[in-house]
């Protein structure tokens, strides 16, 4: 990958700092105070279902939709009603918004003309982002004679070329097929490292979330459910809402009874039995609540149950390559575990898993808060 080096160090300062920020329109508030610092330099993702309010955040944070409540600074200026053209930033969008009678070589310039940057600083900046991007050979076409993905190539390049403090990704991935997914996926990541650019990317999927932020901002309905890395937030979810968002293919969340046994608590359900150590859960008192453990880290029962487990008829059976993913059970209580494609077992029969104990989640089951009580650090 070719070296950019446009950037000097005073324009490096460029952490973002959003306080009690709050979006309405009219009556309706869709984000609700939301609180993040972003350091100079990071890449976090907003990530989200639909309508969570991720774009209309990174949007406030460009300047186009307006603040309704709070402070946003950026490199400690602050910036609520400073134009997007003033604020030191640089948008992708999911749509390309390309000049179409223009060539893709005028298209990535068009900024750096407006700002009257010399000619040969133009022509060396092109040079350097159309290699890293691949679009030496398609600078003289127009937009029209491109496919979507080189497209998009182009709109990430006119961003790239013009310096910002930060760059702002909405959904840039989302129009291409899986394989150019990849490769831009990867490219983008490569760009921040030599780059070191402060960029904030939104996206709904996790894949791209977990394989390119230093941290993950999680919304949920204009709130932020989770921040962390993306480490912490799979291994470590505050919520049952994060535990199920995060993670392919999806955590289990199984409603179980809870028995003091003394040394352990055994939680019990239609579904099985799992035993979790006292000290690692804060269960005095309750009920009921919700467990969870990821497919991968169900084993098949091999001790006859005498270790608790789930069992139940198989369901469907899901081809992976080397692996499958068995769901099993029934009436509405369907577990899926993951296993080697080797050890397939036949579709209705029966079949027994226990749960790796250091791997159990439990979640309140009203409010869905974790209730993991030690601080075993990660690694």
């Amino acid at each position: 990958m070719t070296r950019i080096t446009f950037f000097s160090p005073e324009q490096k300062m460029s952490a973002i700092s959003c306080h009690k920020i709050i979006k309405s329109y009219g009556d309706t508030q869709v984000v609700h105070e939301f609180d993040l610092d972003v350091a100079d330099n990071e890449f976090v993702v907003f990530l989200g279902p639909s309508g969570c309010g991720k774009s209309t955040i990174l949007r406030m944070l460009a300047g186009l939709e307006d603040i309704s409540g709070g402070d946003l600074r950026i490199g400690g200026r602050r910036v609520n009603d400073l134009p997007p053209q003033e604020r030191g930033i640089a948008m992708v969008f999911q749509n390309y918004a390309l000049y179409p009678h223009m060539t893709v070589r005028d298209n990535i310039a068009f900024g750096l003309k407006r700002l009257k940057v010399p000619k040969a600083e133009i022509d060396s900046r092109i040079k350097e982002v159309s290699d890293t991007l691949g679009l030496e050979r398609y600078l003289q076409r127009k937009p029209t004679e491109l496919s979507g993905g080189q497209q998009q190539r182009v709109a990430i390049a006119r961003a790239m070329i013009k310096t910002p403090k930060v760059f702002l990704f909405d959904e840039p991935l989302s129009n291409l097929d899986a394989k150019l997914r990849n490769h831009m996926r990867i490219e983008i990541a490569k760009l921040h490292q030599t780059l070191k650019t402060t960029t904030v990317y939104v996206t709904h999927d996790q894949h791209e979330a977990m394989t390119l932020a230093d941290r993950i901002v999680l919304l949920r309905d204009g709130r932020i459910e989770q921040v962390g890395s993306p480490k912490e937030i799979f291994e470590r979810p505050r919520s049952a809402f994060v535990a199920g968002f995060i993670g392919t293919p999806p955590m289990n969340l199984v409603e179980m009874s809870v028995k003091d046994e003394g040394s352990h608590f055994e939680l019990s359900g239609r579904s099985g039995v799992v035993h979790v150590n006292a000290r690692r859960f804060a269960l005095e008192g309750r009920e009921r609540v919700t467990l969870g453990i990821r497919p991968a880290h169900l084993r098949v029962d091999t001790n006859s149950g005498r270790d608790g487990g789930f069992c139940g008829e198989v369901q469907l059976i899901e081809y992976l390559g080397n692996e499958v993913l068995v769901s099993f059970g029934g009436d509405g209580n369907e577990i899926s575990a993951l296993m080697p494609s080797s050890q397939s077992p036949h579709l209705h029969g029966c079949v027994s898993f226990v749960a790796d104990p250091e791997q159990v989640h439990l979640f309140d089951i009203d409010t869905g808060a974790s209730l993991r009580v030690d601080s075993t650090p990660l690694h």
